[in-house]
């Protein structure tokens, strides 16, 4: 239903205030006859009541609530938003009014529906994308997931020395960074949380490894050597992402080298080289990629920092090589095939499983570089209401006017600081043809008090990812969501 206003649903409005205040004030009236009931039973008429504890301070406690007991105050939540939401859907309407027929809005409040205009339509997401694969990463790999880089030989040093190849093992780490690289300026947004290749080195040192007589081997075979997708545009693959693999430091990027190395794998052998060769380790033979053999013994291994702060990295810089390894991390954990199908496929299966309609979605690609992947709002509403501001995601946001992709955008406006959401941008050359160009814009806005509106704004067009396109529309909806709460603050109808 184009342009219009409706209930959402998965949760309707509900009962009426009043009727939910009755029901709940019978509630400790109740419990105050059953505490009557049960203490007179406790101390007969012959029995004289218990001597209070000297010890204990009664003046001592928590500060006391004024409000009284059969009160509006005591149901802020239910209140404001039942004298807010009307109010709310009305400023929503006009918005919808702006938007032509190719996107998609949809928009919630603690997850009851305030508007929408082809909420399930599939569009081309760009990254919002990405929002689906930090849902299912958390889900099936877990918050405390980390993953695993190691060095291993074929056998133990002897006297120091490693007779034959030293192999460098990627488990999919996509924040290996060394340390000259964040603050190198090859990358928009510079690496968080990374997991530092010197500290590897440093253990390796540790290992009493003083030479090895062969070369450094690069092993990313945990998944396949598919180094970028399929269906992005014209000179996206290797400039907006990739290459990548299991074994990928830097963003395939070596000190000193201007291009980044065709294999992820052989560029971070040779940038694993330079730093033992910096360390006093003599290497005899030249960096390469490969698979090391079945039988190894491990010299030092570095753990990444924990998914929930990849996946932080991944949406706050929308990081394109960190979203498509971990795609096939999902696809590695479930299935044992570290490939983009596989873990796409769980992807597939795991919104169905959360009841997400899935016969329009198409999952082409992690980043969402790729004009294949097709996504509704309505999906990516869900997904932000079965989380929370405050949760793995909505926390891993940029906020508005301070971090990451928002840190440039709303800076002065009433939606700094409390707007937070997932940016998207793909362009189209040539303009005049299909596939559109595409601007999004998906998170959650902070209530006063407590809560949040949801809301999903997917642009598609033939130049929308013009600034002097989709700024405006962007100013305007951030007008509209700044204007919730119209009636009195969870805060302001708190018990007091």
């Amino acid at each position: 239903m184009n342009g219009t206003v409706r209930n959402s649903p998965r949760r309707g409005r509900g009962p009426g205030p009043w009727l939910v205040i009755a029901a709940i004030a019978l509630v400790p009236a109740l419990a105050l006859l059953a505490v009557f009931s049960w203490s007179s039973n406790q101390v007969t008429d012959n029995e004289a009541a218990p001597a209070p504890d000297p010890s204990v301070d009664a003046s001592v406690g928590a500060a006391e609530l004024t409000t009284g007991l059969f009160t509006m105050r005591r149901m802020p939540r239910v209140v404001s938003l039942d004298a807010s939401l009307e109010a709310f859907e009305a400023e929503v309407v006009p918005f919808v009014g702006t938007l032509n027929d190719r996107s998609c809005l949809a928009v919630s409040v603690d997850g009851v529906a305030a508007g929408e205009h082809n909420a399930e339509s599939a569009v081309i997401p760009a990254s919002n994308q990405k929002l689906v694969v930090a849902a299912v990463a958390m889900e099936q790999l877990g918050a405390d997931f980390r993953y695993i880089t190691s060095v291993e030989a074929v056998a133990e040093p002897i006297g120091g020395a490693v007779d034959g190849d030293l192999y460098l093992i990627g488990g999919g780490d996509p924040l290996l960074t060394s340390e000259w690289y964040p603050t190198s300026n090859l990358e928009r947004h510079p690496v968080t949380s990374p997991t530092r290749l010197e500290s590897l080195a440093d253990d390796v040192v540790a290992a009493g490894v003083l030479s090895v007589s062969g070369s450094v081997v690069g092993d990313g075979t945990r998944y396949d050597d598919e180094f970028s997708a399929p269906g992005w545009g014209v000179g996206v693959a290797g400039l907006e992402a990739g290459p990548y693999d299991a074994l990928m430091a830097n963003d395939s990027r070596v000190l000193d080298d201007s291009l980044k190395a065709n294999d992820p794998n052989e560029g971070a052998a040779r940038e694993f080289t330079r730093l033992l060769q910096d360390r006093g380790i003599t290497v005899s033979g030249d960096p390469a990629a490969g698979a090391a053999p079945v039988a190894t013994v491990e010299l030092a291994s570095i753990q990444s920092a924990p998914l929930v702060d990849v996946v932080a990295e991944m949406l706050g810089n929308s990081d394109n090589n960190t979203a498509e390894l971990l795609v096939k991390e999902i696809g590695f954990a479930g299935t044992g095939l570290g490939t983009r199908e596989a873990g796409l496929q769980l992807m597939h299966d795991q919104l169905a499983e959360w009841g997400i309609a899935s016969d329009t979605i198409v999952l082409a690609d992690g980043s969402g570089l790729s004009l294949d992947n097709r996504l509704t709002c309505n999906a990516l509403l869900v997904l932000l209401q079965m989380s929370d501001i405050n949760g793995p995601i909505g926390s891993a946001l940029p906020i508005a006017g301070q971090t990451g992709t928002l840190a440039e955008i709303f800076t002065d406006h009433s939606v700094t600081g409390l707007l937070r959401g997932k940016t998207g941008t793909l362009n189209n050359p040539p303009f005049n043809v299909d596939p559109p160009a595409v601007k999004a814009l998906a998170g959650y806005v902070e209530v006063d008090g407590g809560g949040a509106v949801e809301y999903v704004l997917i642009l598609n067009g033939p130049t929308i990812s013009d600034q002097s396109e989709y700024r405006p529309l962007w100013n305007s909806l951030a007008e509209v969501l700044a204007t919730y709460p119209a009636g009195p603050t969870l805060a302001e109808l708190s018990p007091r």
